[in-house]
């Protein structure tokens, strides 16, 4: 899966894909980010960005075209993407509002309101297939 888009308002939303080569779009989503965030930059660099916060938002753009490489959501809701640039993305929980939400094709639509999610479950994994 890859970032094909970045916007900014007053949210961060970066739109994801991952293509099937004979059946089109396997997953067409688009993450929304609500509330401030961490990013690291490929050089190892922290940083904390708020969405609605303008030109500070600029090291955003360099995850348009990374694919990512492994997604984590940990403890309330906390969100954590790997991208293969070395790029790192963290989006906890707020207090006070909704911090990040998930829709599309391709996923299990997912919504972190305020204080996080206290009866939180991870999506069902998939069964390993043997072949043999």
């Amino acid at each position: 899966m890859s970032c094909r888009r970045t916007a900014f308002d007053y949210q961060v939303r970066l739109s994801l894909s991952a293509l099937d080569p004979d059946e089109g779009y396997r997953v067409d989503a688009e993450l929304a980010i609500e509330t401030p965030f961490l990013l690291c930059d490929p050089d190892g660099k922290w940083h904390e960005l708020d969405p609605g916060a303008g030109a500070r938002l600029a090291p955003v753009l360099d995850l348009f075209g990374q694919t990512i490489t492994s997604v984590e959501i940990r403890g309330k809701g906390a969100l954590h993407l790997a991208f293969g640039n070395g790029a790192e993305l963290h989006v906890g929980p707020d207090h006070n509002y909704e911090s990040w939400h998930l829709t599309g094709t391709g996923v299990d639509p997912i919504t972190v309101g305020p204080d996080g999610e206290a009866d939180w479950q991870p999506p069902p994994q998939p069964e390993p297939r043997h072949i043999g």
